[in-house]
């Protein structure tokens, strides 16, 4: 197994569990919380599969998805405590679970020969279309159309993955890293300076 393919199924792993967090703090029953996990995890690569008329979607070729997923259901409910203290640690697997699946969604748009702004608008989806899920079904607004510069940093990721593909010798994994840490400092500085897109005033 790769590098990439690992911290794939770990990006997976936390997303079910910011599915679980959300899902708990709405008094969701155990079923309730386990569809919100599924559907954070997996939510934006089935989306991006059904666009590209990629069939059958990813997960369903690949039983450890399913089981990353499962993981997190016992996992979250035996460490609930310490995990609510663990917003930073989370936060921080959450943005490399959004880079991972920026560049993923990246590559497949690019492998169906799509055109690469149309590619980095997959790359986006894969990344960020679970999360509106998850928030939707737990009647939220989701946090990519309030606050928080998300969305904007996986659009930017993918131009830099794209760049770097195109335009440089660097090899897959660096270009990986890069990619990220673009990802990753995007989304620290927005936080820490409170940076955010201009509101739509009615």
């Amino acid at each position: 197994m790769s590098l990439l393919y690992i911290l794939d199924l770990i990006g997976t792993f936390v997303f079910a569990i910011s599915g679980l967090r959300l899902a708990a703090k709405k008094d969701m029953d155990l079923f309730g919380a386990a569809v919100v996990a599924f559907v954070t995890a997996v939510g934006g690569g089935t989306t991006r599969d059904v666009l590209l008329g990629s069939h059958p979607v990813a997960w369903m070729n690949d039983i450890n998805y399913p089981i990353a997923i499962l993981a997190s259901l016992p996992f979250t409910w035996l460490f609930r405590k310490y995990i609510v203290n663990l917003k930073r640690t989370f936060f921080i697997f959450d943005t490399i679970g959004i880079a991972l699946f920026t560049i993923s969604g990246m590559q497949k748009g690019l492998a169906f020969d799509l055109h690469p702004a149309l590619a980095i608008v997959m790359g986006m989806v894969s990344a960020t279309v679970g999360g509106v899920i998850r928030d939707i079904l737990c009647n939220e607004i989701p946090l990519i159309f309030r606050k928080e510069i998300y969305a904007t940093a996986c659009l930017l990721g993918a131009v830099v993955y794209y760049c770097l593909d195109l335009y440089t010798t660097l090899s897959e994994n660096t270009i990986y890293l890069v990619t990220t840490a673009v990802i990753i400092t995007i989304r620290i500085v927005s936080i820490r300076f409170k940076l955010s897109l201009p509101k739509m005033k009615g």
